[in-house]
């Protein structure tokens, strides 16, 4: 089995992986870093998105031996010194979750949504930007509130 390596929330880490495993098993399995969630294995639900060198990425269809010597941010790595990030922050203050399995995977994409968009967010443009996240418990109108007012903050 090949040796990879990569930073995933500003630590190196080192890890044996066959040339099948899923970035998301990686994660999750090897790192113990269960906040990146499998809800789909097809990459249709975002509940895996992760930042892989910047960018959004689902998890679940990314071979981790891909991603080696990249730099990879899962939910754990976004709060900084005991301190929420911004659209964490906004998601608890609007109530973006209900059962919370899609919360890592939306906060995520949000967050990636702001560096590409910028701050000043629609709502239509929100929603169209959500469209490869699923949320089986709400309506998205308290998701995108969050996303709104986390985009504000950031």
């Amino acid at each position: 089995m090949p040796a990879i390596t990569m930073k995933v929330n500003g630590q190196a880490v080192c890890g044996d992986v066959e040339g099948r495993t899923l970035l998301v098993e990686f994660l999750r399995d090897k790192l113990g870093l269960t906040g990146t969630h499998v809800g789909c294995d097809t990459s249709q639900c975002g509940a895996c998105v992760v930042h892989v060198d910047g960018k959004a990425v689902k998890s679940c269809t990314a071979l981790a031996i891909s991603c080696a010597d990249s730099e990879v941010t899962t939910i754990e790595g976004l709060a900084r010194n005991g301190k929420l990030h911004p659209m964490q922050e906004a998601f608890r203050e609007h109530h973006g979750l209900q059962c919370g399995f899609c919360t890592p995977g939306m906060i995520m994409a949000a967050v990636d949504i702001v560096k590409r968009k910028g701050k000043k967010l629609d709502e239509d443009t929100i929603r169209h930007e959500l469209e490869g996240n699923i949320c089986r418990c709400t309506g998205y109108q308290n998701i995108v509130a969050a996303v709104k007012a986390g985009a504000a903050s950031m």
